[in-house]
Parts: structure tokens; C-alpha cells; sequence
């Protein structure tokens, strides 16, 4: 190919060349060198302008956000003591929690948790009939401490009545049992803290206050015999309460426990032991720790707990107010049992009982509670209703033992 390019081998030895013959060469030289030196300096300047307006932004966003250059250390309070007031919530959930339990029980194709507490240094611990029904005679009972050592248990006794059970663990040292309060010093406005396992979350603490005393509910009855019903004059919280709390401890302002967990009234207006799988909406229900007490110390003596008994057969289908007395026996036998402490006090079928020592009575169901809430032995005075005219009649409760 012709053209000085076609002659030309990178590898052979240089030769004289003649020189171009150009007119004002040097001069065109140095236009073109200047120039190409403009171009380089402003290239260089556009660079030099980038890169520092590159550098300049990340600067920038620096000092933004740090507030200058170096480590970054924002105002914090420093270390304080762990220890709180004892009659404070924490300083109540340090002294109780120890001493809570967490329940899983399964047996029989069914398995739930609950909660439970201390009751002595033998290994007894006080819980919800409900909470381990499902383990029937052969079921596992296993008991979670708040250190999170685990143990298995037994059932020492329990009672549907009064939907409270014992359980006890062997072989545990060191158990601290919760001190017990007098649930009848409680008043409406109290302070008090609940401890339990709500949906299986253990040693989950919440406080509120008693929102009312004396509050006769009904719980349970999917057996539909109506054995697994549980009648109690309740103590009423706005503690916040969910399925997993029940059996746990309701405590006062000084770290006792005044109440059993055991209800929560469900946001579609039942009552059930667990409440359903509903959360809570502020009124939740605890057994009275005085009648705890009484029947927790029943079971560990004798593994059932005897039931105050009128020796009346209610008609429960009775709409009116007050509970009436049945035209029949339940059983076959009469409405009034011979003998009993009602036919003693002159009671008679048909008859409506409409208060228990002055206090209204609404219904049949009620009237178990009020009953329930007293001891085999205890003296009620009841007003009652027949033909039109009312007259007090004063009886002994009679005993009857628990399911």
C-alpha cells in the first residue's frame, strides 16, 4: 500500500529523513502546543472541579449528620442500681417472680399452659382445675421455674367446683413460697399486679387495680353435664389477663397474693376459664386467695375439698329474680333433702330466695357462689319469698364433697 505508513517497520534502523517543508512551521507549532495546553488546563480544572465537588458533598453530609468530624456519642444516662422500691411494680415482680411457675400440661390428644405459684418448700404449688384437665390420670404435668429449671408433677387434688387444683414437684430445692394476703382487707381501687404466661410468654408482669369485690361468675361448662362448672365470687381487675395467666397469682400493693387468676370475660361477651383466644379488654376475674387457701389446704390433706351444701335442689330455669326452689329433685329424691340444713330452717319447694345475709341474690347461679364462698359449718341468714310474703329463716351450712 503506498503512503509513508505502508514503509514503515517499528524493527528496522532508523534512516535520514529529509525535513517537511511547511510554511511557518514553528509558528503553527506553537499555536497548536498552546492551544492543546488551554484545553489541558481547563480538562484539568472541570476534574479538579468534580472531584472536589465530589469530596466537598461527602464532607458535607458528614458534618450533617455527626455534627463534625470524629467518633459519634450521643447523651446517655449512665449505669443506676437494679434495686427498686419494694412497694413498686418492679420492686414486687423482683420478689414474686421467683416464685411463679409456668405449666405445660398434655395428655388425651389435648395440651395447654397455665401458670401456678409456690406454696411451701415441699413442692406444692397452687394452680387452675382448668389448667391441667387436659392431663387427666396419665397425662404430663411439667413445670417451668422462672430460673428456667424444669421439673415433672403430679396432681395431688383438685376441684371443678372451685377450679383450683395442687400440683407438686419432687426433688426441687431452694422453692420459695409467695406470701399469702387476706383477700377479704382487699378494696375496690386497690393497686395489685398480676404474674403469669399469656400465650406462653412466662413471667410476663402487668398491674391495674380491683375494679370490684363480691363479683359472682360462672365459668367452664363444655363438658355440657354442667361437672365442670365453676362457681366463684370473684374479685374483679383491670389487670391485664390472657389464656396463659390463669393460676396465677394476683398480688397487692406489698407483693401478697389476694387472688387466684382464673377468668377473663372475652370480647364477644363470654365467660370462659381461658377466655377463649381473645386478648384481654381490661376485666379479668380471680378466685379469692382466702378461699384458695381453704381448699388448696383441703386437696394437700385429703385430695378433695369438701363443698358447703344448703340441701336444696334450684330450678335453674327460673327467670324471675332471686332462685327459686324446685317443685323437684334432681336425683329423684326431693327438692328439699331431709334432714338438711334447709329443710331444718323450714325451707319448702317452691320457695325463691332473694338474699343471702341482706345481700341481693339474682339467680340459682348466684346463690351457689354466695354459698361456695363460705365454709361448711358458716351461719348464712336467708330471705326468702313464699305465697307473697317474706320472712328470714337462718341456717348451718351443711358439706358435701367436691368432684
Amino acid at each position: 500500500m503506498a503512503g509513508p505508513w505502508a514503509r514503515y517497520d517499528p524493527w528496522a534502523a532508523p534512516t535520514a529523513v529529509a525535513p517537511l517543508q511547511q510554511a511557518d512551521p514553528v509558528e503553527e507549532d506553537v499555536k497548536r502546543r498552546r492551544g492543546r495546553r488551554r484545553r489541558a488546563l481547563v480538562g484539568g480544572a472541570l476534574v479538579i472541579a468534580l472531584v472536589s465537588g465530589v469530596a466537598g458533598g461527602v464532607v458535607g453530609v458528614q458534618l450533617e449528620r455527626n455534627g463534625g468530624i470524629g467518633a459519634v456519642e450521643l447523651p446517655q444516662a449512665g449505669v443506676e442500681a437494679p434495686d427498686r422500691d419494694p412497694d413498686s411494680v418492679a420492686g414486687i415482680a423482683a420478689q414474686a417472680l421467683p416464685s411463679v411457675v409456668t405449666l405445660h400440661v398434655s395428655g388425651g390428644g389435648k395440651a395447654g399452659t397455665g401458670t401456678g405459684f409456690v406454696l411451701d418448700d415441699r413442692g406444692h404449688i397452687l394452680t387452675n382445675d382448668h389448667v391441667v384437665e387436659p392431663a387427666g390420670k396419665n397425662g404430663d404435668i411439667t413445670v417451668t421455674f422462672h430460673s428456667g429449671d424444669t421439673a415433672e408433677a403430679t396432681v395431688v387434688g383438685r376441684d371443678s367446683g372451685y377450679d383450683l387444683a395442687v400440683v407438686r414437684v419432687k426433688g426441687v430445692r431452694g422453692l420459695t413460697p409467695l406470701p399469702l394476703g387476706n383477700s377479704d382487707n382487699v378494696q375496690v381501687g386497690d393497686p395489685v399486679v398480676a404474674i403469669g404466661a399469656p400465650f406462653d410468654l412466662a413471667g410476663t408482669v402487668t398491674s391495674g387495680i380491683i375494679s370490684a369485690r363480691e363479683r359472682p361468675i360462672t365459668a367452664g361448662g363444655e363438658d355440657g353435664d354442667g361437672s365442670d362448672v365453676s362457681y366463684v365470687d370473684a374479685l374483679q381487675t383491670d389487670a391485664p389477663i390472657n389464656p396463659g395467666n390463669s393460676g396465677g397469682p394476683l398480688l397487692d400493693g406489698k407483693g401478697r397474693v389476694v387472688g387466684i387468676n382464673s377468668a377473663i370475660r372475652s370480647a364477644d361477651g363470654g365467660l370462659d376459664p381461658e377466655g377463649g383466644q381473645s386478648g384481654s379488654i381490661g376485666l379479668g376475674f380471680a378466685i379469692p386467695i382466702n378461699q384458695g387457701k381453704r381448699v388448696a389446704e383441703e386437696l394437700i390433706e385429703h385430695g378433695k375439698a369438701a363443698h358447703p351444701v344448703i340441701g336444696i335442689t334450684l330450678d335453674m330455669a327460673y327467670s324471675g329474680d332471686g332462685a327459686r326452689v324446685a317443685a323437684e329433685g334432681g336425683d329423684g329424691g326431693p327438692p328439699v333433702s331431709t334432714g338438711g340444713p334447709g329443710a331444718k330452717a323450714g325451707i319448702r319447694p317452691g320457695d325463691v330466695i332473694t338474699e343471702v345475709d341482706g345481700r341481693p341474690v339474682r339467680s340459682g347461679e348466684e346463690l351457689i357462689v354466695k354459698t361456695r364462698a363460705h365454709r361448711p359449718g358458716d351461719r348464712l341468714e336467708l330471705t326468702l319469698e313464699r305465697n307473697g310474703e317474706e320472712r328470714t329463716v337462718s341456717l348451718v351450712l351443711g358439706s358435701s364433697d367436691g368432684d
